[in-house]
């Protein structure tokens, strides 16, 4: 039987962490964030379009690469798999899946932003630009 993309989202969701978008706000107005870094899965074009403010973009599509730590187009930032780390998409379900592929690599504090960019928006939280 094929699997479908709630399918796949809902495993997600079952093994990983969310945060929901009061208390990511929270944390981004605390000095240095507590650590935290803001991580924006959505493709560059979405993410030159508004973004979190001090989030970095690191597209689904690429993470895993960014985020190895033997591959050659890898990203030292990515090496530090004790860095705190939300992952947020458009609605939540790209984060879901980032969270939990970065969390099987090892990753150990990570949260996916529960609502996504649409869930801050709505909300009429700080973004960038």
């Amino acid at each position: 039987m094929s699997r479908s993309l709630a399918d796949f989202v809902n495993d997600a969701l079952e093994a990983i962490e969310e945060v929901d978008p009061e208390r990511a706000k929270q944390i981004l107005e605390i000095p240095g964030c507590d650590g935290w870094h803001f991580i924006d899965v959505r493709e560059p074009d979405e993410f030159a379009q508004g973004h979190i403010p001090g989030a970095r973009n690191f597209p689904r599509g690429f993470l895993e690469v960014r985020a190895d730590l033997e591959h050659y187009k890898r990203d030292p930032w990515l090496e530090d798999r004790s860095r705190k780390l939300i992952l947020y998409c458009g609605g939540g379900h790209r984060s879901a899946l980032a969270t939990h592929t970065l969390q099987q690599m090892g990753f150990s504090q990570l949260r996916s932003l529960h609502g996504g960019w649409t869930g801050w928006v709505e909300r009429g939280f700080p973004t960038d630009p």
